[in-house]
């Protein structure tokens, strides 16, 4: 994937802040970032920013785990694996998100 120079100085600012960029084989287009357990796809914008592509999630068994209702509680799942949404899982996802939104933000 080719990235312009305003992006590659956006990935900068987000591994300033402490997020890694991370491969994720099934979303090979996009480019993958993480902290801590939550990740998300950032998608390329003709404008020479990064956006986030669909939401960020809880990682689950190394994949994106999508929140989840059941009868018995809230839950993180992937696939066949599945993690309690505990208030202090939420939280992370809740933070990881919003400080991802902010460092994606343009700079003056």
């Amino acid at each position: 994937m080719d990235i312009t120079p305003q992006q590659a100085a956006v990935l900068q600012r987000i591994i300033g802040q402490g997020f890694q960029i991370v491969a994720f084989p099934m979303y090979e287009s996009y480019i993958g970032v993480r902290k801590g357990n939550c990740a998300a796809l950032l998608a390329p914008q003709a404008s020479g920013g990064l956006s986030i592509y669909g939401q960020p999630a809880y990682i689950v068994g190394g994949n994106f785990g999508v929140k989840m209702f059941e009868p018995d509680g809230h839950y993180f799942v992937s696939k066949k694996e599945k993690l309690a949404a505990t208030p202090e899982r939420t939280k992370e996802l809740e933070e990881f998100s919003a400080e991802l939104a902010d460092v994606l933000l343009p700079t003056a």
